[in-house]
């Protein structure tokens, strides 16, 4: 797929400060300290610009591709607008919790945002065993203002109908369909796994009762419009800074909403389920139990704070004749259980599936087996278990159990 549009390079950035007026006084183009290319994800080119002064901009442009294959994997970049569209939308929210938009230009699909250079990607902070407290609290905080202030508990229906419309993102939606729900049982050549785990997954493909939650999930995935989610919301999409001194965050931003559109709001507390999981098999791999311990705490931390959060939006709500009370502890029983079943997806994706995380990934062979092999059994055991007792402790529970009893010392 080749491209209708000019890509930005290290050379050119600063020419292209100069010609957007939406950027004048965030950097100064002619005094330039430092231009760096720090994309690390799968899909984007992203430059950091620093000035003589200190001030910082961040550009990222979206490639008609994907990154991690290159041009044999087209995609569209149109996703760049969903993102702008959703960053602004939730930075309007709770602006505290999501990266501000200074400028977009679509024809070439640049997005212009605040430098959180003095902020570490949550992922990385965790894998080098720091201790950020407090920002699963934000990420529930962040989600719940999310379900309420975007769906129809907070807009009227033909401004509901207008935003959901114009969020229909069915590209990157397909490929959450696909990665996510379908092919770590059913593989379409995109797994793979450590020779030691071709069994783990291949138990897991033969695992009816796993491979029929995730068609129920896909299903609720595909059907449920419930708000304007992020949709990739995970350790690695959330920035986090601590006070000077301390393991408290003084600041925890969302950010690479890019999957973001009308889907169910459990989604993106699964996802951050999921990850808190395979921060603790991590933990447990390298030995380190109390901290494994700690990670297996954010799940209640992140789905108490949204609950708390969204019972604090509800009397606010803009229709209240058959929403009652009794509609609202339905509403968050059915997303608790969900969130189980969208932390098993996630799960099982990223130990399996195209796009693994570091986590596991930078663990020693050895290591990096049981602690695969743990968070498997912990989302295969998810789907099971949740009927019984969802609550965030229970998860925790069944999902230490697992990842101590599989990793590999």
């Amino acid at each position: 797929m080749s491209a209708d549009y000019e890509f930005l390079t290290v050379d050119t950035v600063a020419d292209y400060v100069r010609s957007r007026p939406a950027l004048a006084g965030t950097v100064d183009p002619d005094r330039l300290a430092s231009v760096e290319e720090i994309g690390d994800g799968n899909l984007n080119l992203v430059f950091l610009l620093k000035d003589e002064q200190g001030r910082g901009l961040v550009l990222k442009q979206a490639l008609p591709y994907v990154r991690m294959v290159g041009e044999g994997w087209p995609m569209t970049p149109e996703r760049a607008r969903f993102e702008v569209d959703s960053l602004r939308a939730h930075h309007a929210l709770v602006p505290e919790h999501v990266v501000e938009v200074h400028d977009f230009d679509e024809p070439r699909h640049i997005i212009a945002m605040e430098d959180l250079s003095d902020h570490r990607v949550w992922r990385h902070a965790l894998n080098e065993g720091l201790v950020h407290d407090g920002a699963a609290a934000a990420m529930g905080r962040y989600v719940a203002a999310l379900a309420f202030g975007t769906s129809l508990f907070a807009l009227d229906r033909e401004e509901l109908a207008r935003r959901l419309a114009a969020s229909v993102n069915p590209q990157l939606c397909l490929i959450t369909e696909d990665l996510v729900f379908t092919e770590p049982s059913v593989d379409a050549g995109r797994n793979s796994v450590l020779p030691a785990n071709e069994q783990d997954a291949a138990d897991l493909a033969a695992d009816e009762v796993f491979v029929t939650a995730m068609g129920r999930a896909k299903w609720t995935f595909m059907t449920h419009a419930e708000a304007l989610i992020h949709g990739d919301l995970h350790t690695g999409s959330v920035m986090v800074r601590a006070g000077d001194g301390t393991t408290d965050c003084d600041s925890v931003k969302a950010f690479d909403s890019e999957f973001a559109f009308y889907g169910p709001v459990a989604f993106d507390l699964g996802a951050l389920w999921a990850n808190y999981v395979i921060a603790a098999a991590r933990a447990f791999a390298l030995g380190e139990d109390d901290r494994a311990a700690w990670a297996l705490g954010l799940p209640a931390q992140t789905w108490d704070a949204f609950e708390t959060e969204f019972r604090r939006r509800w009397p606010d709500r803009v229709d209240g004749r058959v929403w009652r009370e009794p509609f609202l502890e339905e509403l968050l029983t059915r997303w608790r259980e969900e969130t189980w079943l969208f932390a098993a997806a996630k799960m099982s994706r990223r130990i399996v599936g195209a796009a693994k995380t570091k986590d596991i990934e930078t663990l020693p062979e050895d290591l990096r087996e049981g602690a695969a092999r743990g968070v498997l059994r912990t989302a295969r055991q998810a789907v099971r278990s949740a009927a019984a007792d969802a609550s965030p402790a229970a998860f925790a529970t069944m999902a230490g159990d697992l990842l101590r009893s599989t990793r590999t010392v």
